[in-house]
């Protein structure tokens, strides 16, 4: 046999090898393709796995009830040591904010969030609000970032976005940092929008899920 044949001989192994390794890097980097600090929608309908959902021109997408998919459970670590089921929230409205400390908009957000959940907590309404922290390589940033915002609700550690991977392919998913998807009390995903919110955008998306009976 050549030292070229060998060389290449060789070469496929080391590849077939890596090749399991490189597909299961890509999977998750496909979803966190997350352009990082994303934008938002564009206004029109679109066909999710269960119905169809409409955005509007600010970039929230809406499902009408009839047509919403069942979230995927989403559990874990927190950032503060703790564990979370988001499946035991079922009977409240939960906001789920995906965010990283790295992340401009999400800082920019951070005071909508922090701000329209105290309020809600203190009015004593039926609505949980849930982080999923991404790309931070350490609980410590994600600590740091909760603490100079004031933010006081639970946030899932999910550094390289596994828990993403577990909403069903069309749905109302998070593709970018910041995303924030709401469910409305019986577990399902209600909406969505895939950039940064204000305190009035924030409660316009809760406002109607909490109405309903």
């Amino acid at each position: 046999m050549s030292l070229s044949r060998a060389r290449v001989r060789r070469c496929s192994r080391r590849s077939t090898s890596g090749r399991a390794t490189l597909l299961t890097a890509v999977t998750v980097a496909g979803v966190m393709t997350l352009t990082s600090c994303g934008g938002s929608d564009g206004g029109g309908k679109a066909t999710g796995s269960g119905g169809n959902y409409v955005t509007g021109p600010s970039g929230i997408s809406r499902v009408a009830r009839g047509e919403r998919d069942e979230a995927p459970k989403l559990d874990g670590e927190t950032v503060d040591g703790k564990t979370l089921d988001t499946t035991t929230l079922k009977g409240k409205v939960v906001v789920l904010n995906v965010w990283g400390s790295w992340c401009p908009p999400c800082r920019a957000e951070a005071p909508s969030f922090a701000k329209v959940s105290k309020e809600l907590a203190d009015a004593g309404k039926d609505v949980a609000f849930v982080g999923i922290n991404t790309r931070d390589t350490s609980k410590q940033s994600a600590a740091s970032f909760e603490q100079d915002f004031g933010i006081t609700y639970p946030s899932l550690f999910d550094p390289v976005g596994k828990l993403m991977l577990r909403f069903p392919k069309g749905t109302l998913n998070a593709n970018a940092i910041p995303s924030t998807i709401i469910l409305d009390k019986e577990g399902r995903i209600a909406t969505r929008t895939l950039s940064a919110v204000s305190e009035e955008q924030l409660r316009s998306m809760i406002a109607p899920l909490l109405a309903e009976k």
